[in-house]
């Protein structure tokens, strides 16, 4: 039996999701369950290509929604898993008992823990510690933003190869590992892992120090435009050590796939969020949690990235919707 499981990539918790939907999958199935991983990235319209479902059975783990009928299991837990919206009807619809959306989980990978333990009996506790930090990660729990910014955890580590690795082999190694049950330690010290990590680590200094010349802050907003920098994306807790009373930021990024407005907001900050980020983003063709979230154009549309992400800052600094 062949299974595709398709996760968040470049993500801790897409890769934790796929990890444990695999375990749980063979446990269900037997041994004899040969897995694929395919990461996903969200953009604007379907990301889904035509074809990409062509294993015997599929899943669909901390991503969006698909109404295609080759659809056999979908965990999710952001708010905007339903583009288009009319998707919702469709899910609802739906009358497997294997697919599940929970948007106030704390990760994906906690949440389908949950539904396997409880509706079907599956546990493995050697996968205890890459759920907690999946859950750490995914909602910012951290007791500090230094502690996200210093990258000392093995789990941020890892966290940090899986965001910022073009090698389209390490997340499988890595998803693998997490599925094993190996010590997050002992999976951050193998070599094909600590090997890039090195100059990853280098060019986090690097964007922090970017990140502190092209950054301002305004009516408790944080921008950045990273473009002109060559960094493709940079670590969402440096603007909250830097300016720890803000309550969101708005960051611009170009990498050869995508012009990107991320959009954030301070887990530690006195004032609470306000707004609903998601809901903003969607407003622009992206989406995320009511936290975090993101708009994803084409990379030849930097222009209307900018002008994204000041529309995006203008309405965080204003009341929040009745």
């Amino acid at each position: 039996m062949r299974l595709k499981i398709l996760h968040h990539g470049n993500c801790f918790d897409g890769a934790a999701s796929a990890a444990l939907f695999g375990r749980f999958f063979t446990w269900r199935h037997g041994p004899g369950v040969e897995i694929a991983y395919q990461p996903m990235q969200h953009q604007q319209g379907d990301p889904f290509p035509e074809g990409i479902f062509d294993a015997d059975v599929h899943a669909v783990v901390d991503f969006r929604y698909s109404p295609s009928p080759k659809l056999d299991w979908w965990f999710d837990h952001h708010q905007s898993a339903f583009q288009p919206a009319s998707d919702r009807a469709t899910f609802e619809a739906d009358g497997s008992g294997q697919k599940f959306w929970d948007p106030k989980a704390p990760s994906n990978t906690g949440f389908l823990r949950r539904v396997a333990q409880e509706r079907f009996g599956f546990r493995a506790p050697e996968l205890d510690e890459l759920c907690r930090w999946a859950d750490v990660i995914d909602s910012a729990a951290f007791p500090s933003a230094a502690m996200a910014v210093r990258l000392e955890e093995p789990a941020l580590r890892i966290m940090t190869v899986l965001e910022a690795t073009a090698d389209p082999a390490l997340p499988g190694r890595v998803i693998e590992g997490f599925a094993r049950g190996a010590p997050l330690a002992e999976l951050a010290a193998q070599p094909w892992l600590a090997g890039p990590l090195a100059p990853m680590l280098a060019r986090h200094q690097e964007a922090a120090e970017a990140f502190r010349r092209l950054s301002r802050v305004e009516g408790g907003v944080v921008e950045a435009d990273l473009s002109e920098t060559g960094i493709a994306s940079a670590n969402k807790f440096i603007a909250y050590d830097l300016y720890p009373d803000a309550r969101y930021t708005v960051v611009v990024s170009l990498d050869p796939k995508r012009a990107k407005v991320s959009v954030g907001s301070n887990p530690w900050a006195r004032e609470p969020r306000a707004h609903d980020i998601s809901r903003i983003c969607e407003r622009y063709g992206g989406g995320g949690h009511p936290v975090v979230g993101a708009v994803s154009l084409g990379p030849d549309r930097l222009l209307d990235a900018r002008r994204v992400a000041k529309e995006i800052a203008g309405i965080l600094r204003g009341p929040p919707p009745r």
